[in-house]
Formats: structure tokens, C-alpha cells, sequence
């Protein structure tokens, strides 16, 4: 039984990493792979958050990451979405089963990774270095000069009784029912 267990809050995955990962099922499920259920599981229970919104301190496909696998010393990779990526070495996979569980874990959380040989792993989410998301978040603020927009303020509200934009009036009659030719 493959299985990922978190033992902090939820996983947290931006509508775009959400959709990679639902590709990568999809493909995976035609050649009956291993990692077919903690996929599913991964997808079954994350919440979606928007790519504007995500914590700076979640990881997200190609954020910088400083881990421990149990005991062991700290490792920094970068979560790729495949092995072809990155220089050997310096980058870890989405579609293996440490990237998998990475992916929407925030600083400080941990959880457990079942391998093959039914040993469990305890990873240890130290730090997010980088995350595309937070620097493009800096970068536009920077672009902008510190500049964002601010709440929008009513300063002036419409009488009760007047008609909304583009409204038509009714048309009073008097007595007779043919108004004439001054309503033409």
C-alpha cells in the first residue's frame, strides 16, 4: 500500500500545479504506475488555492526548497515537474514520491512517504527559498513602485427615489386613453 499521510494542515496546490498534476494522472493511469494512487490522493484532498494568492512559504512546482529526511542532514532541490529538467542533482521531480508529497506543503509541516520497500520516510518541509509565485508577486510590486490599488471609497450615494442608469420612466396618461399627438 502506497500512501502519503500528512500530519500538519492540508495540502495547498495553485489551479496550475492542480492541472499538471491531473495531466500526469492522466498519463500514468494508462501505464498502470505505482504512483497512481498518491496522485489521486494528492488531488482527492488539496485545496485550490489561486496562483495571486498562494503563501510565499507553500511549495509550488519550481520553488527552491531546503528538506530533512528523517534524521539526515538537510538537502536543498528545486521541485521540477520532470526529470529532464535542472542540473543533476540540484532538482527534485514532481513525479517521484518525495516530490509528490512536497508539492503544497508549507514551511515548518511534516509528513510521511511510503516507499516501495514499505519503509516510511518522515520529511521535514525546512524552508522555501524561492517560490515563482512570490517572486513574480515582488517583481510586479517593484514594477509598480510600491504602488497598489487601494480600496475604493463611495463618495457620493444616489437618492432613494431616483431611477437606476438607463431606466425608462413611465409614461403618464390622463383620461383619455389616446395621449395624441404630443407623445409621438
Amino acid at each position: 500500500m502506497t500512501s502519503i499521510s500528512m500530519t500538519a494542515t492540508s495540502c495547498r496546490l495553485t489551479i496550475k500545479d492542480f492541472s499538471v498534476l491531473e495531466a500526469i494522472l492522466a498519463r500514468r493511469r494508462a501505464f498502470a504506475d505505482p504512483i497512481v494512487p498518491i496522485l489521486e490522493h494528492k488531488l482527492s484532498h488539496a485545496r485550490i488555492v489561486p496562483i495571486d494568492s498562494v503563501e510565499p512559504n507553500v511549495v509550488t512546482l519550481n520553488s527552491r526548497v531546503v528538506f530533512r529526511i528523517d534524521s539526515g542532514p538537510s538537502e536543498t532541490r528545486t521541485l521540477v515537474q520532470n526529470e529532464m529538467r535542472g542540473p543533476v542533482g540540484s532538482s527534485l521531480p514532481v513525479t517521484t514520491r518525495r516530490g509528490l508529497c512536497m508539492l503544497g506543503m508549507a514551511q515548518g509541516e511534516t509528513a510521511l512517504v511510503e516507499q516501495p520497500d514499505g519503509r516510511r520516510e518522515l520529511m521535514l518541509i525546512d524552508t522555501v527559498l524561492y517560490q515563482p509565485e512570490a517572486a513574480r508577486r515582488a517583481a510586479e510590486e517593484k514594477r509598480m513602485g510600491g504602488w497598489r490599488p487601494h480600496k475604493l471609497t463611495l463618495v457620493h450615494s444616489a437618492a432613494a427615489n431616483d431611477r437606476p442608469l438607463g431606466e425608462m420612466g413611465k409614461i403618464r396618461q390622463t383620461g383619455e386613453d389616446d395621449p395624441g399627438p404630443s407623445a409621438a
